[in-house]
């Protein structure tokens, strides 16, 4: 039997049930076509595609766009490491950006702070205390050459059950 951690990740590499979940809980992703090319517990991938529905005026992908696929993959690796775990909140409390090159192609978002977020929540979870954490995800054009680098800082509170 899988652990709760494995579960959520086989879901989530499960297209057709991603896309489901996309559809219904966000929406303006799904509309951009953001998608999940793989996640484990430390490195998450997501595929910002090019096209009429994230792009600008200027002809390169919107940096809201950006903003949005780079916290994807920054959260479903918090998340996936909330599975199983008593109720914890988390929040995105700041979020920075830098671009370096125009995003005119495709653009793949990584974040590999996988073991870094476990252990926040763990610290959450041990202390009760509520605990920040910064994340980078960094989208990368097709050349491999860096687009934009997505800061977004996630606070993390346990839940008080009542």
């Amino acid at each position: 039997m899988k652990n709760p951690i494995e579960k959520y990740l086989a879901s989530i590499n499960n297209p057709l049930k991603f896309n489901a979940f996309l559809f219904l809980k966000l929406p303006a992703a799904w509309f951009m076509g953001i998608r999940v090319l793989k996640i484990s517990a430390e490195k998450c991938e997501v595929k910002l595609p090019f096209g009429w529905r994230s792009q600008n005026p200027f002809h390169s992908i919107y940096f809201a766009a950006q903003t949005a696929a780079g916290e994807l993959s920054t959260g479903l690796l918090a998340q996936a490491h909330l599975q199983g775990q008593p109720p914890v909140s988390m929040l995105v409390v700041r979020a920075e950006a830098e671009f370096f090159k125009k995003a005119s192609a495709t653009v793949i978002f990584t974040c590999e702070e996988g073991e870094a977020v476990r252990a926040v929540i763990q610290k959450t979870l041990a202390d009760g205390q509520g605990y920040e954490i910064k994340m980078t995800s960094v989208g990368r054009l097709p050349d491999g050459e860096i687009a934009s680098k997505i800061y977004l800082t996630w606070s993390f509170r346990r839940k008080k059950i009542t």
